[in-house]
């Protein structure tokens, strides 16, 4: 490879840990701390400007919530594709080796974060709300994590910004040594930051009933994952010329579009004032 290529494309690491002095870290793992520390100080934050809570409190559902998210996203990932596992179920709990389901965390993450909450007697939907934005910042630090393993990756590309992996990773894909690819693990990190910053606006502007936001996030990151999904070349599950996750994406933003058209007729019948006249 020459050095114009090296120049025009983005390295990956040698390595998937990182080395600090005699300190040997998972980056995997790291990068999804690193996301859950983020998302409950943005959470915290939100929920302290509105009276709704406190960073403590979102610490203490994050001690729940986070294992559970985790635990989710593994299952996810084992359940559909679970001829990677088969004589192998030791595999299943190798979860820095990366193999975490989006969807699988978020719902298990979200079902015992509210638990939790109202464990606490706090202000359910509200913290919810404030938690959303932090929720897309963490998936785009996590998938830097997708970086460090050198997984994921999309189809063969020339664009300058095309990532360049291993020869070894290469050719396991089915590639040539030197192939160089989409980073799809990079265009989900800048989306997941533009779809938080989206949210935070539309917010401001609109101020939502409580459990909205979800439903925007929902419906945003499924479209952007729908389209993502589509350049990657692991291995996966299809049906009619989708992803598995394509049809998963597809799934979710039409429940998110039917919750927030319900919502929205529900609001706007409860504003409407009565016609009907008291008797005097």
């Amino acid at each position: 490879m020459n050095i114009a290529t090296l120049m025009a494309s983005i390295p990956s690491p040698s390595s998937g840990a990182i080395h600090l002095g005699p300190l040997k870290l998972n980056a995997y793992g790291l990068m999804i701390a690193i996301g859950v520390i983020v998302a409950v100080r943005i959470a915290g934050n939100r929920a302290e400007a509105r009276g709704l809570g406190s960073t403590d409190d979102f610490s203490s559902i994050a001690m729940w919530a986070v294992p559970a998210g985790v635990i989710g996203g593994r299952l996810y990932h084992v359940i559909t594709d679970y001829e990677l596992f088969r004589g192998h179920l030791i595999d299943a709990v190798k979860i820095w080796q990366g193999g975490l389901g989006i969807w699988g965390g978020v719902s298990l993450g979200v079902i015992v974060g509210l638990w939790r909450a109202r464990v606490r007697q706090l202000n359910v939907l509200g913290l919810l709300s404030c938690a959303v934005p932090g929720i897309a910042v963490a998936q785009a630090i996590g998938r830097w994590g997708n970086w460090w393993n050198q997984e994921l990756f999309g189809r063969p590309t020339t664009l300058p910004w095309a990532l360049r992996v291993s020869d070894s990773v290469a050719e396991k894909a089915g590639y040539a040594a030197g192939t160089l690819f989409h980073p799809t693990f990079l265009y989900e990190s800048i989306g997941c930051l533009v779809l938080a910053w989206l949210l935070v606006r539309f917010e401001k502007r609109i101020a939502p009933r409580p459990g909205r936001l979800l439903g925007w996030y929902a419906m945003g990151y499924t479209a952007m994952r729908y389209f993502i999904e589509g350049l990657r070349v692991d291995p996966a599950h299809h049906a009619g010329g989708l992803r598995l996750n394509q049809w998963v994406s597809i799934g979710v933003f039409g429940a998110a579009a039917i919750f927030l058209l319900i919502d929205a007729r529900r609001s706007r019948n409860a504003s409407e004032p009565s016609t009907v006249r008291e008797h005097e």
